[in-house]
């Protein structure tokens, strides 16, 4: 094992492996629960997300050790599952079966870049203030579906506001937003517990949170507990080819762009990101085995689809065990099998009510926002697009659109600035399609 992994030549030793690979899995576990939630919203079942959720997730860390040997983790993304729901299902009107066929194909699409000499001009053709503005606006998205799961914002009198008492289902009366105020306190004993630097804060508040519900009356207990109608393939080989097309080319061609560029952007930043805050970059500043892992990554994406969830993606997570020392792949099979008995959580996941993940999704959206610091806002040129792309996702409920309104809006004022060679081909692309993409869904 020491001489596969090449622990010890890389200062490392199999108990810091494996400490940090769990330290990684609880950092991350937030995502069991969350993302059969998210999905769980277009109709597909929340056991077999689940399923999907946590094998998806093995395979993706699998791969990367064994292709990379690499100490990086793998999951279905927050952001690319609410591009998922609210994008792709909700906005574009595709069903989730057919979601899925496009996660697929985006999948397809990363593997082809990832094993081609494109993939490095690809990376940097896209300005890297555009690619901290698309994670600054999905963690902004995040943050206000979580806001909305519980009801806390609402738009009862025609402007957003803030619900604490809301109208009961039967009767229509005003009551208490119970669900609203168990996140609010969820959300405090989260934050609380980051900022202590709790290992595995995240999927402890959402315990913790989903316990304070009980007398609340937000959470109650499953009837029975048993694995009994719990199946993977009410999700699984569900993709749906056939009503692609139904809706349009440029809608299709744009979703799966837009999946791709999103897993790119957010697995090469994590890589590149993580490993040079731990010294493992070379001189050049490149990580050793870093194409593998994109490779691996696409590969779970392709795998994730077929399983019956979203695209899955490299976490951010992983420096948790890095810090720890892991250094190798090992770090990754750990979180791997631990994602695998995880499985066994399936009948009693849902016994945690929205209330509990709203505020990991809140949390979630505070560690992405930081990416708006990374853009140059004394420059009018970077800050309107970024600016645009920010804002776009959450009051335009797309994170496609933000994307959108932020490569148009870079090109036009780079053209009329005369600045037209500043631009990289690839972004005038995507721009013309998300034009063409409006104007035809306009008509």
């Amino acid at each position: 094992m020491d001489k596969f992994f090449k622990i010890s030549e890389r200062g490392s030793s199999i108990r810091t492996e494996i400490v940090g690979g769990v330290t990684t899995f609880f950092a991350m576990a937030y995502i069991i629960f969350v993302n059969p939630q998210m999905l769980a919203q277009t109709g597909m079942d929340y056991s077999g997300v689940l399923l999907a959720t946590c094998i998806s997730a093995a395979i993706g860390c699998l791969l990367t050790a064994l292709l990379a040997n690499a100490p990086f983790a793998q999951a279905p993304g927050m952001g690319l599952n609410a591009f998922f729901t609210f994008t792709v299902c909700f906005g574009m009107g595709y069903t989730w079966q057919e979601a899925l066929a496009i996660v697929l194909l985006s999948g397809i699409l990363f593997l082809i870049i990832a094993v081609s000499p494109l993939r490095s001009q690809i990376i940097s053709s896209i300005p890297s203030f555009l690619k901290s503005a698309i994670s600054a606006g999905i963690g902004l998205f995040i943050a206000f579906i979580g806001l909305l799961n519980v009801s806390l914002v609402g738009f009862g009198g025609g402007v957003p506001a803030l619900q604490f008492l809301v109208a009961d289902a039967e009767t229509g009366d005003m009551v208490a937003n119970t669900a609203g105020i168990l996140a609010i306190i969820g959300l405090l004993i989260t934050a609380i517990l980051m900022a202590y630097k709790v290992k595995g804060a995240i999927v402890i508040g959402i315990i913790v949170t989903a316990i304070i519900g009980f007398p609340m009356g937000e959470t109650s207990l499953p009837e029975s507990i048993t694995m009994a109608g719990i199946s993977l393939g009410s999700v699984a080989f569900k993709l749906d080819f056939g009503g692609l097309f139904a809706k349009g080319i440029l809608p299709l061609v744009t979703a799966v762009i837009s999946f791709t560029l999103v897993d790119c952007f957010d697995t090469v930043g994590t890589l590149i990101g993580t490993a040079k805050n731990a010294g493992m970059t070379d001189k050049h500043g490149n990580l050793p085995g870093g194409d593998r892992a994109l490779i691996a990554d696409a590969i779970a994406t392709c795998c994730g689809a077929c399983l019956g969830t979203s695209t899955v993606t490299t976490f951010v997570e992983s420096s948790t065990g890095i810090s720890e020392g892991a250094r190798t792949g090992l770090h990754s099979i750990v979180v791997g099998v631990l994602f695998l008995l995880a499985c066994l959580l399936a009948p009693v996941a849902g016994i945690i009510p929205s209330a509990a993940t709203a505020p990991a999704l809140i949390i979630v959206g505070v560690l992405m926002i930081k990416g708006a610091t990374e853009v140059n806002w004394g420059d009018f040129e970077e800050a309107c697009p970024a600016f645009l792309t920010i804002a776009m996702m959450p009051f335009a409920y797309s994170i496609s659109d933000g994307i959108g309104f932020g490569f148009i809006s870079y090109s036009v004022i780079k053209l009329a600035r005369g600045k037209a060679k500043d631009v990289p081909v690839l972004v005038y692309v995507i721009a013309v399609l998300f034009i063409l993409k409006y104007i035809l869904t306009s008509i």
